[in-house]
């Protein structure tokens, strides 16, 4: 074979590869949307109302006279919205809830992290983008 169709073929086959990894990376990013969705409506939901009532809750724990009085526990006793309100924000946060909303954004940075060695970058939903190579002018 000539080196010229071999090259041809080669290019054939790196573009072929390319597009199969496209289409798989489309399809991992995609796969994310929906659930990152509605955790991102639920959670953003949940974590207003849930800081809405710690705010509150607090105010009124602080403003409460009986508070500088009674023991700690005693007084989140006495104040079980705030108390609820803050454990719930807790749990919410040692659970991870915000890493399900920034899934996608997390898988496409690092593709675009490990890309970039290969002067490539991907967009948000998973397309591969190529950027031009670069000429090597190091003659002196």
């Amino acid at each position: 074979m000539e080196p010229s169709a071999c090259e041809g073929e080669l290019e054939s086959a790196h573009k072929k590869d390319l597009k199969a990894f496209e289409r798989r990376l489309t399809e991992v990013v995609l796969s994310y949307r929906p659930p990152t969705f509605r955790w991102r409506t639920s959670f953003l939901v949940i974590l207003s109302a849930m800081s809405m009532c710690t705010a509150i809750g607090a105010w009124y724990w602080l403003r409460d006279p009986r508070t500088t009085v009674v023991p700690l526990t005693e007084s989140l006793w006495i104040h079980p919205i705030f108390t609820a309100a803050t454990v719930t924000l807790i749990v919410l946060f040692i659970l991870g809830i915000q890493k399900l909303v920034i899934a996608p954004q997390i898988i496409t940075s690092r593709t675009r992290n490990v890309l970039g060695d290969f002067n490539m970058s991907c967009d948000d939903t998973g397309k591969l983008i190529l950027k031009p190579r670069q000429s090597n002018n190091n003659s002196t």
